[in-house]
């Protein structure tokens, strides 16, 4: 399938990289067909990865792997919400949260609260509000970036 994209041109998805929001994204709800799409010349978990949608090519999200900023995150959510995304394990969970890039790097969050939440096998995908009170909308990753590329040795 063929996708115009603001960010990246035209790009071509196979059908079976379409991830289907049946509630869309908060506030965004009338977009439901989304993709992935990374830089694939760095396959590090620190790039940031952008939640495409398929049908209107100025809507993207920048987004992130959570474990990375945030090691111990643990989302909570009501077991009721993940129904439909079919069966979740484990093994076929993929989990990111956006990112809010500012002009200035230092002010770099990572919504936390608000996680998307991904069946790998169906491809259904959710963003949920979770239900722990500590994690924040505007959780500021900068530090904690600088400090993985450091400990990477990549600064």
């Amino acid at each position: 399938m063929k996708a115009n994209t603001r960010l990246f041109g035209e790009i071509d998805i196979p059908e079976e990289k379409i991830i289907t929001f049946d509630q869309g994204v908060l506030g965004f709800d009338e977009y439901k067909k989304f993709t992935i799409i990374f830089d694939t010349s760095k396959e590090t978990e620190s790039s940031i990865s952008w939640l495409q949608c398929m049908d209107e090519p100025e809507l993207a999200f920048p987004m992130i792997n959570p474990f990375y900023v945030m090691e111990d995150y643990n989302p909570v959510v009501e077991t009721e919400w993940l129904e439909p995304l079919g069966g979740v394990t484990d093994e076929n969970i993929v989990i990111f949260v956006f990112v809010n890039i500012k002009s200035d790097v230092t002010k770099l969050t990572a919504n936390m609260k608000a996680p998307v939440i991904i069946n790998s096998d169906t491809r259904k995908g959710a963003q949920l509000i979770v239900e722990n009170t500590d994690y924040e909308i505007k959780y500021n990753i900068y530090d904690v970036v600088q400090r993985q590329k450091s400990e990477k040795g990549e600064c």
